[in-house]
């Protein structure tokens, strides 16, 4: 009975051993605090990634519903094939439009889903800093219902 846990135990330290983990977390409202504050897209994505040019791709694709039944949890999904340092999520419906900032290893699955809060119909855009240091992006725009009745 011992050996067979010994066994099991000595083999899941080998196969830990060989999988790649990257333990690296940034705390972006401790180290970056104006991307949260900024009140457009715009200045949300200077206070983060600085003034660079902005590429337009469709490697990076946002799935939202075009109108939402409401605007306190509107689902989001995206992903992008592109290989990445950072993955951000912004909006414009909202007095702060930075949403999340991802840090992202050569191994992540570079796919998420979330919800977020939009106060009324606005712009879901998604900015991804590249390996190769360049800034690309995708949006698209959503309806939130006034008054939960779609439409």
């Amino acid at each position: 009975m011992n050996r067979r846990k010994f066994l099991s135990f000595a083999g899941t330290l080998v196969a830990l051993s060989v999988v790649p983990i990257d333990l690296r977390a940034e705390d972006y409202r401790k180290l970056k605090p104006s991307v949260w504050e900024a009140l457009s897209i715009d200045d949300a994505t200077k206070a983060l990634y600085g003034v660079r040019e902005i590429i337009e791709t469709d490697e990076i694709k946002i799935k939202v519903p075009k109108i939402n039944s409401s605007g306190a949890a509107v689902p989001v999904t995206f992903e992008t094939t592109i290989d990445a340092k950072t993955i951000a999520l912004f909006q414009d419906a909202n007095p702060e439009s930075a949403v999340a900032v991802f840090d992202v290893g050569p191994y992540d699955v570079k796919k998420y889903g979330v919800k977020i809060k939009m106060a009324k119909d606005g712009i879901v855009m998604v900015l991804v800093e590249g390996m190769d240091g360049k800034i690309y992006m995708a949006k698209v725009a959503t309806q939130v219902a006034a008054g939960g009745c779609e439409g």
